[in-house]
């Protein structure tokens, strides 16, 4: 049962690679009006299946990198806020109405989750190492005193849009927010709960996941050029 109830329109995107154990979950946390888009990034465990069977509208993106199905269902998107969410139990979905409502509100232009996290192994001391470490190469590039890249995150479907974002592994959060600094957009970051995830942790349950992670990401960082005035 959804426990959050709203009438704005809303489309979630959630990225997904073998999270069968986790979607029912996840998907009975979007607030009811809202779309929650599964992409479905090469799962073989039945994701795709049981998304649809829940509800949800599934996006085959067949080319791996979370980047990739990012960007896939933010082109499929088709409502004026588009969220972002991971699919694996980690994060609430519903805890993106207050994210959405000051997107509407004009009050900030990205909105951002600022992971905290819950009970032991939630977030593994060397992933949450390379975060710290992003973040204060963000803030050296971008003048922006953020502490976390987590994927819990709303904005404007078309400004996103507009951002021209190429990045389609794991530099793809990173580089939303680097552009974002640099088209002066007003960024904001709350602190949200993060749970021990259900399942496998692609990515930052491993120190390969996270080396991989944080070369991508500083690959963004080098990649895109700084604005004038701002130093690298």
């Amino acid at each position: 049962m959804r426990t959050v109830t709203t009438d704005v329109e809303v489309d979630v995107v959630l990225p997904c690679l073998d999270e069968a154990e986790a979607l029912p979950w996840v998907l009975a946390r979007i607030p009811s009006g809202w779309r929650a888009l599964v992409v479905d990034n090469g799962s073989t465990d039945g994701s795709a299946e049981i998304a649809r069977a829940l509800g949800a509208r599934v996006v085959h993106e067949p080319r791996r990198g979370f980047g990739a199905a990012c960007h896939a269902g933010l082109t499929a998107a088709t409502a004026d806020v588009v969220c972002f969410c991971d699919c694996d139990a980690s994060l609430d979905p519903a805890l993106l109405v207050p994210f959405v409502q000051e997107v509407r509100a004009g009050t900030a232009d990205l909105v951002l989750g600022r992971r905290r996290p819950q009970g032991r192994g939630a977030w593994p001391a060397h992933a949450r190492a390379g975060n710290l470490a992003l973040a204060r190469l963000l803030r050296r590039r971008t003048g922006l005193r953020l502490h976390d890249l987590g994927p819990l995150r709303a904005a404007r479907r078309e400004s996103l849009l507009a951002l021209g974002l190429t990045d389609r592994r794991s530099g793809y959060p990173l580089e939303m927010v680097v552009r974002a600094a640099d088209a002066g957009w007003r960024i904001a970051e709350h602190d949200v709960p993060y749970l021990p995830r259900t399942g496998v942790s692609k990515v930052t349950g491993t120190w390969r996941g996270t080396w991989q992670a944080v070369r991508d990401m500083s690959g963004v960082l080098n990649a895109v050029p700084a604005r004038e005035g701002v130093a690298r």
